[in-house]
């Protein structure tokens, strides 16, 4: 008897038909190129913290699972966050896995009434991705031209789609922007009128001039349905992956129950804490990067060429030229990798997103931007 021949596209078909017509995520190949499209940490540990870090990895007991060194990385966070009294922590694998957790735990599968995510747009990309792949609608209401909140718009969408889960990047992410507190409070009460939860997006804070944690410690009951999203990468550790989700102890144990186990390695764990310890390092990083991110908005404010340059709370830039392809393509043969972001929405048209390095890598990109437009 003969076994008939499979064929690699029968068993291609038992995919998603959306995940088959989707485009993965690309990572620009950046060998010998100044790569300023992804706002990384432009400075790396000094050499006897280097030495000091290599030491406490190889210490770690790569032989064990994860264990007793996760609370120890909670109870940091914690600290360093100024975490209120009885709220907890979910960590993840950067904050990407943490929406996935979200919408995992917000779906609805099998009750015929599909949960629904919102997000002012344009916005981070990860907000409609998760959505679709979990199974839950996706909304996005358009920022104004000048990528404001359009608070009317929200709140008429929120009565009318009573989302389950509401995302406020908090500064956004392309637009570097820090919304007005007010309209941010008002869209928040107005979720929670629903019994909607509210995630606030802080993965660009270091860069920041309030955070929203302050709301959340001083106004409690008024703000119990938020919960607040972090990341070490914009700390300074963007390959490390670990994110962080704070918020009140209840919601954040229904949460934690949809988490991979042992999603956090012993090894990304450790550095974590490492960097914890030494946070005094990274904050002087941060300082340095947003003095230099005024000095950068001040340059780009002056060359011809750039229409366009909005106010930054983020170690991000945003301008817009007359032809941002051009642009693009101008500055990655002179060896300049800036990220592209006018085709992710229509509010974005030829716009280009510049990460804020330090000194000598601005003065670089500045170069490189002035000869291509």
């Amino acid at each position: 008897m003969t076994t008939p021949a499979s064929s690699p596209l029968q068993a291609l078909a038992r995919i998603r038909p959306d995940v088959r017509a989707m485009h993965s995520y690309v990572v620009q190949p950046s060998t010998g190129m100044l790569k300023m499209d992804a706002m990384e940490n432009p400075f790396r540990l000094p050499a006897h913290l280097q030495a000091a870090l290599g030491q406490r990895l190889g210490a770690v007991a790569l032989n064990r699972y994860p264990g007793d060194r996760i609370a120890d990385l909670k109870a940091a966070l914690a600290q360093h966050a100024g975490m209120p009294e009885g709220y907890g922590i979910v960590l993840g694998n950067g904050s990407d896995e943490l929406i996935t957790l979200l919408a995992l735990a917000c779906a609805q599968p099998g009750t015929g009434q599909r949960a629904t995510m919102l997000a002012p747009m344009p916005g981070f990309v990860m907000y409609p991705l998760s959505a679709q792949l979990q199974g839950l609608d996706f909304v996005g209401v358009p920022l104004t031209p000048d990528f404001e909140l359009d608070e009317p718009a929200l709140l008429a969408a929120i009565e009318q789609h009573r989302p389950a889960i509401t995302y406020i990047a908090y500064p956004n992410n392309p637009t570097a922007t820090l919304w007005d507190e007010g309209a941010v409070q008002r869209i928040i009460d107005a979720a929670g009128a629903q019994g909607g939860i509210v995630v606030m997006d802080e993965a660009y804070q270091p860069f920041a001039s309030r955070t929203f944690i302050d709301r959340m410690r001083a106004e409690p009951a008024r703000n119990a349905h938020v919960l607040l999203m972090r990341t070490l990468s914009k700390f300074g550790l963007a390959g490390v992956r670990l994110g962080y989700l704070i918020g009140p102890s209840a919601f954040v144990s229904e949460i934690d129950k949809v988490r991979p186990p042992y999603n956090v390695s012993v090894l990304n764990c450790e550095a974590a804490l490492f960097a914890l310890e030494h946070a005094e390092v990274f904050a002087a990083q941060a300082a340095d990067i947003r003095a230099e991110r005024t000095t950068l908005i001040a340059a780009l404010r002056q060359m011809p060429g750039v229409e366009k340059c909005w106010d930054s709370e983020a170690n991000m830039v945003l301008i817009r030229v007359a032809d941002s392809a051009k642009a693009y393509e101008g500055m990655k043969n002179r060896k300049v990798l800036v990220k592209n972001v006018s085709t992710m929405h229509p509010l974005l048209a030829n716009c280009l997103r510049l990460t804020v390095g330090n000194a000598e890598d601005n003065a670089q990109m500045l170069a490189a931007l002035q000869a291509s437009l």
